[in-house]
């Protein structure tokens, strides 16, 4: 009841932090559009993703006295509202309630049966200039909501991604267990030695999955990293042991620096993230191909790239490579790759992709070189 209570609790912190950045970036859009003349009065209207409602925020020019309750609640009923022009365009609007002013809107979008968009009312009416700088408002502001839409999208998966996590390992823990009791029980009842031996190595296999089960599930929970000094090549080293058979299975070549550093790492959940980065090179290199690894030391941090020979990443693939569930590889969970970029991010780190131009994909993911948390 406790953790449910503080994931909640932490969640709704998010979005109520979400919420404040969104309305600060409206606020100074429209501060900056009051500090153009000849408008006095900027009203935004958008759809705040968090609430899922629609909002205005309202904004007056230096020396502009406010309207009447009136005449807002006027603006806000949208019955002047008659045509809505396409995104971009600033269309002039007659209010009755403002005769003597010009008023002019630009749509931003148009979200739930309902628009989104700047309007502006003036003393005089605008010059083409004018129009175009709310045009560009427009525009930013259209494509920041579409980030913002985005990120609460990724937040969305990876919270279905944390509870499927704990989820599946709870039922894999309890199959575990069950072996383990097999297990137990063979080495037990068996004579021979050389059996006895071999039950006892499944027996403490079992022990190491079900840790390291628990550090894999606990990967959606950052307070848990266990962070010590770890030697990078070491690291990269253990993951090569790993995918030996199929590093000879294509007769590839894999080229690792000399140097190496020592990084304050999850040594467990950091080796996930090499393990899927070079699964992934392995996967999508041809025979004969060759798979680099090197890294930079700077300050604070170290940029580390695994680069292969591959095809490369097509465009749709690389705005949805770190979505989960998503998958270029056939028989692929779409889960790796999503995991990997928490786990880095997790680290105060961040993790992307992009195609070479001699041909292949490149990831590079930045570490701090010092703990950050």
């Amino acid at each position: 009841m406790t953790i449910s209570f503080s994931l909640e609790k932490q969640k709704s912190n998010c979005d109520e932090l979400d919420t404040l950045v969104t309305e600060t970036f409206i606020g100074l859009q429209a501060e900056q559009l009051t500090f153009h003349d000849p408008i006095c009065f900027v009203r935004i209207v958008y759809y705040n993703l968090s609430l899922k409602a629609h909002q205005d925020r309202i904004r007056y020019a230096d020396n502009q006295p406010s309207f009447s309750q009136r005449e807002i609640a006027y603006l806000q009923s949208e019955t002047w509202l008659t045509d809505f022009p396409h995104v971009g365009d600033v269309h002039e609007f007659q209010l009755t309630e403002f005769s003597e002013y010009f008023s002019y809107i630009c749509p931003i979008g148009y979200r739930n049966q309902k628009p989104e968009y700047i309007q502006v009312i003036t003393h005089t009416p605008l010059s083409e200039k004018s129009r175009h700088y709310v045009k560009n408002a427009a525009q930013m502001l259209n494509q920041y909501i579409d980030i913002c839409s985005d990120n609460l999208q990724q937040k969305s998966k990876t919270q279905i991604l944390e509870h499927l996590l704990h989820k599946v390992g709870h039922q894999l823990r309890n199959n575990i267990a069950l072996v383990k009791l097999y297990a137990h029980n063979l080495f037990l009842g068996l004579q021979d030695n050389s059996w006895q031996e071999q039950a006892a190595i499944i027996c403490e296999s079992l022990n190491d999955l079900d840790t390291n089960l628990t550090d894999i599930i606990s990967c959606g929970q950052e307070s848990n990293l266990r962070i010590i000094p770890q030697d990078l090549r070491s690291l990269v080293d253990e993951s090569l042991k790993y995918f030996q058979p199929l590093i000879k299975e294509k007769q590839l070549k894999v080229n690792i620096p000399d140097t190496s550093t020592t990084l304050p790492l999850d040594k467990l959940q950091m080796k996930q993230v090499f393990d899927n980065l070079l699964s992934n090179a392995i996967h999508f290199s041809p025979n004969y191909g060759i798979i680099t690894f090197n890294w930079q030391v700077f300050h604070e941090e170290v940029l580390i790239n695994i680069s292969d020979q591959g095809s490369g990443i097509s465009p749709i693939d690389m705005q949805k490579i770190f979505t989960p569930f998503y998958s270029r590889r056939p028989g692929g969970t779409g889960l790796g790759l999503s995991i990997a970029k928490k786990i880095v991010l997790d680290h105060c780190g961040n993790l992307w992709a992009h195609n070479l131009p001699r041909g292949g994909a490149q990831f590079s993911l930045i570490l701090p070189t010092k703990k950050k948390y």
